[in-house]
């Protein structure tokens, strides 16, 4: 807009020198500008010029100062609350934006057939989606070459709103019943009273938890230390359905596959690289999209009739399981490409939001106990740390009209309020032109059920058979590194643990076992076992000794 001596920006109108004449609606991101100022001009939140953002104003230049500076006052008080809570778990993230292309089919077969959600039925649709990876156990800042799963979360800004796919980067996990998950991370977390994480701990946990087996043959792995975020998987985990237009439901689960391929790192190699760089992963997903070398995921799917499916030797809502590739193929469904970085890391990647209970017609729930339990967790945690009307955050709203109900609330940015709505009313029903429920235009599934309500776990747990089948799929490499890992880990544990844990390795494969009891003694023996890991008493404790033992004197001054 062109700009002369009496007017500011959009519109605003200057006083001759007096000040800013507003006139008409604003906005919370209005960009008018007062007399001498410009858009780069440092004001403070209330918009007012700052002259001196260098010194306090003092009694002379020693002090003392006085508290009456609102400048200072809201610079500080913001500072003092930069930081919200960080999420208990999946607190080390990186994030990008990009786009979903869907291919219209599911495999061969036109995806009507399985599924009447609108971001897959025409071959070419595209639709935004956010992308946030992370680490599950560790803090927000610790080393990205940690042992841990990895968050692999996409938000979907889709037509008929968001639908948040919240998975990890392995594609089983270590329990089966959402009862136990505050046990599995406080395991993994550090011990409340020498505050430091321990082999000990964690394998406690899992020694008495045996369907987590599946879980560790990856997880002390190299599949545990991803290369980067670019070059790993990304799994629902859990059970999921697709509904059609008939209200017709099959079970699916989904699966990311990078075309870059896939990397994964051994203890050692993760160690000799955090040694030079702590935060790799997420320079390397920020310098390629930078680049312009944009990462690209395949979204696939495995499909199976709804049902208890009695002919398997797992329950198909296990999520410890995975079903068999043979049995029920990976068919592609389109492809995710991710080619704009954040411009806030905080605004983005912190403040971003997934729940697995954000869900768009067509999609919906398995009887899956975990997930179930996840959907309340997930977006409980997010009204906690982020706030109630965290929705309406930008890169947490959809990108479509908005119109609840739902009013006030901690930091409310706007009310869901739509032109031509009666304000007075928020509720519903009303006569007096309130808001309207949507019409339906394909019946709701409604499965049935019959039973009793009971505390029990499922009947076929199977909990070795698949274990032991990865550590045999394993390269002779990737079992050297498993071992490792684990006796490192189990050395200085107690033997009722580490016993426990030759016991059930045993079950999954005899010689996983056989090797586990002899890494364990050699190393017991004072024979130290290559590899270990963050977990290694040992190490840990020879580290210390050696901080003192090779650091240099100094003088104090």
């Amino acid at each position: 807009m062109a700009q002369d001596q009496n007017t500011g920006q959009n519109g605003a109108t200057s006083g001759n020198g007096t000040g800013t004449a507003v006139t008409g609606a604003g906005s919370s991101v209005d960009q008018r500008t007062a007399d001498g100022e410009n858009p780069q001009t440092l004001t403070t939140r209330q918009g007012h010029p700052l002259t001196n953002n260098q010194n306090l104003r003092t009694v002379g230049s020693r002090g003392p100062a006085t508290l009456e500076q609102y400048a200072f006052l809201e610079k500080i008080s913001h500072f003092d609350r930069e930081r919200v809570p960080e999420r208990v778990v999946h607190a080390r993230g990186a994030g990008a934006h990009g786009v979903f292309e869907a291919y219209g089919k599911v495999g061969n077969e036109p995806i009507e057939k399985y599924t009447r959600a609108k971001l897959f039925n025409t071959a070419g649709k595209e639709t935004p989606v956010f992308v946030r990876f992370s680490t599950v156990g560790h803090g927000g800042h610790s080393p990205e070459t940690l042992r841990d799963p990895r968050g692999f979360a996409v938000k979907f800004y889709t037509e008929d709103g968001n639908w948040d796919l919240v998975g990890n980067n392995l594609k089983v996990f270590f329990i089966r019943d959402a009862m136990k998950f505050p046990d599995l991370i406080h395991s993994q977390k550090p011990d409340p009273v020498t505050n430091r994480q321990s082999g000990e701990r964690i394998f406690d946990f899992i020694c008495n938890t045996p369907e987590a087996m599946h879980m560790v043959s990856f997880l002390f792995s190299p599949w545990g230390i991803p290369a980067n975020y670019r070059q790993m998987q990304g799994s629902g985990v859990n059970t999921y359905k697709w509904v059609n237009a008939a209200g017709e439901a099959v079970l699916v689960k989904y699966h990311w596959e990078p075309l870059q391929g896939i990397k994964n790192l051994t203890a050692a190699e993760a160690e000799v690289i955090q040694g030079k760089n702590f935060n790799h992963a997420t320079q390397d997903l920020f310098d390629n999209i930078k680049a312009g070398n944009f990462p690209q995921w395949e979204l696939c799917v495995q499909i199976m009739s709804d049902g208890e499916h009695p002919e398997l030797d797992f329950d198909p809502l296990d999520d410890t399981k995975i079903w068999p590739e043979d049995q029920f193929p990976f068919l592609p469904v389109g492809k995710m490409t991710l080619n704009r970085n954040p411009e806030n890391y905080f605004a983005e990647v912190e403040q971003v939001a997934f729940g697995t209970g954000v869900l768009v017609d067509g999609l919906d729930f398995s009887d899956d106990k975990m997930l179930q339990g996840r959907t309340f967790s997930y977006s409980d945690t997010q009204r906690y740390r982020v706030g109630t009307n965290y929705l309406q955050l930008p890169i947490n709203a959809p990108k479509k009209h908005v119109a609840t109900n739902q009013r006030d609330g901690q930091m409310a940015y706007h009310v869901d309020t739509v032109p031509g709505q009666n304000n007075h009313i928020n509720y519903e029903p009303s006569s007096l032109n309130g808001l309207k429920e949507a019409p339906r235009s394909a019946p709701e599934h409604t499965p049935e059920y019959t039973g009793r309500l009971i505390r029990q776990t499922i009947d076929r747990q199977n909990n070795f058979k698949q274990a032991g089948e990865r550590y045999r799929l394993h390269e002779d490499w990737e079992r050297d590194d498993l071992i490792n890992n684990m006796v490192g880990a189990l050395a200085d544990a107690d033997h009722k643990v580490s016993d426990k844990m030759v016991e059930l390795c045993t079950n999954c494969d005899p010689d996983w076992g056989n090797r586990l009891a002899e890494g364990l003694k050699a190393a017991r023996a004072g024979k130290t076992a290559e590899g270990g890991n963050q977990y290694n008493e040992g190490k840990a404790a020879a580290a210390v000794e050696q901080a003192e033992a090779t650091a240099h004197n100094a003088q104090p001054y």
